[in-house]
């Protein structure tokens, strides 16, 4: 972070009357912004501010700097290659991500329309028995198969037999159209 007292001494570095100074500063913040877009920097502004920064700090630290303009230049092409190192970095680093199995994904979809047109041949009263079974999670499932069992007036374990027929059907039924 740039200090009000390293910005000050800056500022006196580009000249003693402070109304000069600043519009040197002006300028090569300007040029400096210049500098970055033309080599398409993301954030131009940004990158000039970084460099006066930079500079700041070493006219703070009491490096004696004969020509601030060509200096400042200097510090921006070394922060220029900065970002083209951090730019490359992340490039690599994007075509080292493992792709996404496009084809795992493909393979879903064509199970899940396989299973939609096995559902298709199956009745009303079918499909709606295999969704309730299934329906739920642990003590709620449980409720539903027990509700379900009781609308259907048949015991828990027919109900089980039918829902592992079913199941089975439309497992058969979805390998099948996966298989053509």
């Amino acid at each position: 972070m740039l200090t009000q007292e390293s910005f000050d001494r800056l500022l006196g570095s580009f000249d003693s009357d402070r109304e000069i100074a600043g519009a040197k500063y002006q300028q090569i913040h300007s040029d400096l912004i210049r500098f970055f877009e033309w080599r398409g920097c993301p954030f131009p502004d940004q990158h000039a501010d970084e460099t006066l920064n930079r500079v700041a700090k070493k006219v703070f630290a009491g490096e004696e700097i004969r020509d601030l303009k060509k200096y400042s230049f200097g510090v921006a092409r070394l922060l220029y290659l900065e970002i083209q190192k951090a730019s490359a970095r992340e490039r690599q680093a994007l075509r080292d991500l493992p792709e996404l199995n496009t084809s795992r994904n493909e393979e879903h979809e064509l199970r899940l329309d396989c299973l939609r047109l096995c559902l298709k041949g199956l009745t009303a009263d079918q499909v709606d028995l295999i969704f309730n079974y299934y329906r739920g999670e642990k003590s709620e499932k449980i409720k539903h198969r027990k509700t379900l069992a009781s609308r259907l007036q048949i015991s828990l374990n027919t109900l089980r037999m039918r829902a592992l027929r079913l199941r089975e059907k439309l497992e058969a039924c979805v390998e099948e159209c996966l298989s053509v």
